[in-house]
């Protein structure tokens, strides 16, 4: 439904439900840092599932057991990331008579690979926002795309079976949102359509594995419209 990032994880919970406040519902929530008092006060409008999280402060724990039907997880913390890191590990897919292994799509990047192909530069705003936007829509069902905004995503493209119509779904979700936002494609643009409607809406700068044979006509398009336009060379397409 929703991701953000920010200094004070209540507020980062704040953001990441503006994104969609409908799906929200009855959904569950993920933390990576110590919930708080604010964080369990500033959920308290919404029915979720369950929550996951590194931590819990007491006085988070006293508002969240107030909730009779909420999970209440302890997940995780950065130590046992990085422990899972060193190991060798695979993603699992069953397929028809067996079943197929890989390695997984890490999170981690090589980002010196990544190269601008427009002729505008992108800020150093647009730029912080489309490395958070590409580190969460590897977290996307393809085909994906993902719409953020001072480090929270504004509209999701989830699940589609065409580019330029996850695009139109993640403009419509962000609303006027969309509007200075940057965008972020877990693969590369088969046909300018897609940069079309997210100019229309107001994005301002793109993130995209590149690849296609018409990569030129996409550059061309970003151009006429003044988006700046980063390919990062790998793709994160995910099943």
């Amino acid at each position: 439904c929703g991701i953000a990032s920010h200094d004070d994880v209540a507020e980062a919970y704040k953001a990441a439900f503006a994104c969609d406040t409908v799906s929200a519902f009855g959904g569950i929530l993920g933390v990576n840092r110590p919930v708080t008092a604010p964080f369990a006060e500033a959920m308290r409008e919404t029915f979720y599932e369950a929550i996951i999280a590194p931590e819990y402060e007491d006085r988070a724990l006293e508002v969240l057991r107030e909730r009779r039907n909420l999970e209440v997880l302890l997940g995780s913390g950065e130590g046992a990331r990085a422990r899972r890191r060193d190991r060798r590990l695979f993603d699992y897919k069953r397929v028809a008579g067996g079943m197929l292994v890989q390695t997984p799509d890490e999170p981690l990047e090589d980002q010196s690979s990544f190269r601008v192909v427009t002729e505008r530069h992108p800020t150093l705003e647009e730029l912080t926002d489309l490395l958070f936007a590409w580190r969460c829509v590897r977290h996307v069902k393809s085909v994906a795309i993902v719409l953020a905004k001072g480090l929270a995503t504004v509209g999701i493209g989830p699940g589609q079976i065409s580019r330029v119509v996850a695009v139109e779904v993640a403009v419509r979700k962000a609303g006027e949102r969309a509007r200075l936002a940057v965008m972020a494609s877990d693969a590369y643009f088969p046909f300018p359509d897609g940069i079309e409607v997210a100019a229309r809406a107001g994005v301002t700068a793109i993130i995209q594995p590149g690849g296609s044979v018409r990569d030129q006509m996409m550059i061309d398009t970003a151009n006429r419209h003044r988006m700046a336009m980063l390919f990062t060379g790998r793709r994160h397409f995910r099943h």
